[in-house]
């Protein structure tokens, strides 16, 4: 069968991390939702999204196809119904459609000539952007249990602290000597190549993607996830990181979320819970205005490509857009729009033909390239995120 994983109406309410990846290419967890997937249901997928998004993603439709909504985790009841499925039938969680069986010849999808079926399990869903932090700990834990099942971890090094060392998996080739791991709270991964540097503190859960590293005396708690080939240092709790992403330095992120190409300047700082106490209103860009939460810890969500200075202070609740550049003393507002340069004094435009500049010498320090591709879909986000911008 060949599936196809589509965005679906949560997309908006994910920006902005989706204005550069679909749905299905959020990390949450120790893997994105695309691997899940395709771990779960042992094929590749590709992707139903934005028309500026599909050359990078593009979606190969065939005769029969099915179609899943990436804001919905797999579990292994959801993957046999989906795995069932056949012409003309459905899977829907109360008012949401979960997965549908379509064919090529299919113009649009009227499921009222379709048989639903009702999913009643429990699964998770990442429906707004503070669900990838939230709902962290569950995607680590069910991640952890699939990924290690049958497997058998690397030896932990004799010089490490372990607490409940059953609970932790290493992976080839990475390397942790004198750190502290605490997982009788949650359990700890360790991706291939990663680093642990001396005298780090981790409780669980916690995943440190391939190549990643942990800075020197660090001290993080979960549920927290660090992806691929990105650095972390200082204090962090129950915050993920997307790939190739940087915060190297002291100072602390709590309750947060950074995209992919970030880097946070030496000692900066977010605050994670209002002096009031009070739930925390986020950005939305649906509504273009500040929407509840239900949380009451919550602090930056923060696009792909943006930058923040040293000693930079970021409020309660502070939503930095795709490629903005902050610095300067003094609290910058809780909503950076994309291509914003500056901070508490004021934004200017920070213009395309700097933006990639810099993007290009980042993520060649990656050994990665910014290409035609990686331009068009930023010159896109610049466009569209303009009426946002003081100009």
């Amino acid at each position: 069968m060949n599936y196809i994983l589509f965005d679906g109406p949560a997309r908006n309410a994910l920006l902005p991390f989706t204005f550069t990846r679909p749905v299905a290419d959020i990390l949450v967890g120790i893997v994105s939702i695309r691997q899940k997937w395709e771990m779960h249901l042992g094929s590749t997928t590709t992707t139903l999204t934005e028309e500026y998004l599909s050359d990078k993603y593009p979606m190969v439709e065939l005769e029969q196809n099915v179609m899943i909504n990436a804001s919905f985790l797999p579990t292994a009841e959801l993957v046999d119904l989906i795995a069932d499925l056949s012409d003309k039938q459905a899977i829907f969680k109360g008012e949401e459609v979960v997965a549908f069986f379509s064919n090529e010849e299919q113009e649009e999808v009227d499921f009222d000539d379709y048989e639903i079926i009702e999913y009643t399990g429990d699964c998770i869903t990442v429906m707004n952007t503070w669900d990838i932090f939230s709902k962290n700990d569950a995607a680590i834990r069910q991640d952890f249990e699939y990924i290690t099942e049958d497997r058998q971890s690397q030896p932990i090094p004799k010089s490490v602290n372990v607490i409940a060392q059953e609970n932790i998996f290493i992976e080839e080739g990475a390397k942790l000597e004198f750190v502290t791991l605490n997982a009788s709270t949650g359990p700890i991964y360790i991706g291939k190549n990663a680093e642990i540097m001396e005298g780090s503190v981790i409780r669980g859960p916690f995943s440190l993607g391939d190549g990643a590293v942990v800075k020197l005396a660090s001290k993080i708690y979960g549920p927290t996830t660090v992806g691929a080939n990105s650095r972390v240092g200082g204090e962090v709790n129950n915050s993920v990181l997307f790939n190739n992403s940087n915060k190297g330095h002291d100072g602390f992120l709590g309750n947060s979320v950074l995209g992919e190409w970030c880097n946070i300047g030496a000692d900066s700082n977010n605050s994670n819970l209002k002096n009031n106490y009070e739930e925390v209103k986020l950005w939305s860009y649906e509504t273009e205005g500040f929407a509840k939460t239900g949380l009451q810890f919550c602090g930056l969500m923060m696009g792909d490509h943006s930058k923040c200075g040293i000693n930079t202070m970021f409020n309660t609740g502070t939503v930095v857009g795709v490629s903005a550049n902050i610095f300067g003393s003094g609290f910058p507002r809780n909503f950076v729009p994309s291509f914003s340069w500056g901070g508490a004094s004021g934004f200017t435009t920070y213009i395309t033909k700097k933006a990639f500049q810099t993007a290009k010498i980042v993520m060649s320090r990656r050994n990665m390239e910014f290409d035609e591709q990686e331009a068009a879909i930023l010159e896109h986000v610049f466009e569209t995120t303009k009426k946002w911008r003081k100009e």
